[in-house]
């Protein structure tokens, strides 16, 4: 959203709670939870609140306007990027963090964690500098200084346009649009025209440098067949990160609890202490002792063991046609 709309005070209208409870309950009846998605929720909201200490730490929004001209005459990085994370008012984050709530848990289940963080990391970068280099060329083509060069505006939806072009650049699907049905992979080309048309006060070039984004990071990642070298990064150094806690770990016998998210599937270590770790007969995947249903394929737990009588290794003596009825079920959905 930009400057022209006016820079109201913020005064709350009970929208932040409806979004909390909101991303609440999605998260609840969730099996895995994106935790990127949840920060990057959070982290919006807490800069939008500005709480406490974080008022005097976070820079104000008149700081970080995305202003292509100040951006260009001082180097401005803090514009460059800070500014995707401010917003005008309640209703404009709660909107942008619903369709972020929407696409994250979509993209970053399917995707996984460090994958999205990734996506998500070029996405930005490229739909703030697209967005800067379209207003740089109106300014140097067709003299569009005060409209769009001179622009002030902040607000995550250029990176929610890029990641709905990326979201449905594979889909065959139509859908709804205002009561229009459209083709899902064109449907942010047609969300940027009708709020172009019935939102005052928006960023055309934010939103439109969002999609030519999204396409382009669809292009780059189609050309190069290697690993993302991003993600790469990312996953090695979370590994030399967390190496001396799993170092210690392994030194004290400290057991590792797992509630949610992915666990360990086929892994072929037995499992030591049934009452922290059981393991699923049907799919093999490592379930928190809290839980008396499979998280993976619904299997049953019965009592302190299986659904089967349990050996002394940690595993469970079933008939290698059960194992392979259950694991056929399991993979085939």
């Amino acid at each position: 959203m930009d400057r022209e709309g006016g820079i109201r005070r913020r005064i709350s209208r009970g929208m932040i709670p409806v979004l909390a409870l909101h991303v609440g309950t999605e998260y609840y009846r969730l099996r895995r939870k994106p935790p990127v998605t949840a920060g990057l929720i959070l982290a919006n909201t807490l800069i939008y609140l500005r709480p406490g200490t974080l008022d005097r730490i976070l820079p104000t929004i008149d700081e970080v306007w995305f202003n292509p001209h100040l951006i260009v005459k001082y180097g401005d990085l803090k514009r460059f990027f800070l500014s995707a994370f401010y917003h005008m008012s309640e209703s404009h984050l709660v909107y942008n963090m619903m369709s972020l709530l929407w696409k994250g848990i979509q993209l970053e289940t399917s995707m996984g964690s460090v994958e999205f963080t990734s996506m998500l990391a070029a996405l930005l970068t490229l739909s703030q500098g697209i967005t800067l280099l379209l207003a740089k060329s109106l300014l140097l083509f067709f003299d569009y200084e005060t409209a769009y060069y001179n622009q002030f505006a902040v607000g995550f939806s250029g990176v929610l346009f890029a990641m709905k072009v990326v979201l449905n650049s594979e889909s065959d699907d139509l859908t709804s649009l205002n009561g229009l049905l459209i083709p899902a992979r064109h449907a942010a080309w047609a969300e940027l025209i009708l709020i172009q048309l019935f939102v005052p006060g928006v960023s055309f070039l934010g939103h439109l440098g969002g999609i030519l984004a999204g396409l382009l990071y669809l292009k780059l990642r189609r050309s190069y067949s290697g690993p993302d070298p991003l993600a790469a990064l990312m996953r090695h150094t979370a590994a030399v990160v967390s190496w001396p806690v799993k170092f210690l770990r392994s030194l004290i016998g400290w057991p590792t609890r797992r509630i949610s998210g992915r666990g360990t599937v086929g892994s072929r270590r037995p499992v030591q202490r049934v009452y922290d770790v059981w393991r699923c007969a049907a799919c093999t995947y490592d379930n928190s002792a809290l839980a008396d249903v499979c998280e993976m394929c619904g299997t049953e737990r019965l009592g302190n063991g299986f659904t089967a009588p349990m050996l002394s290794n940690g595993n469970v003596e079933l008939s290698l046609e059960e194992v392979r009825r259950r694991r056929l079920e399991r993979f085939g959905r």
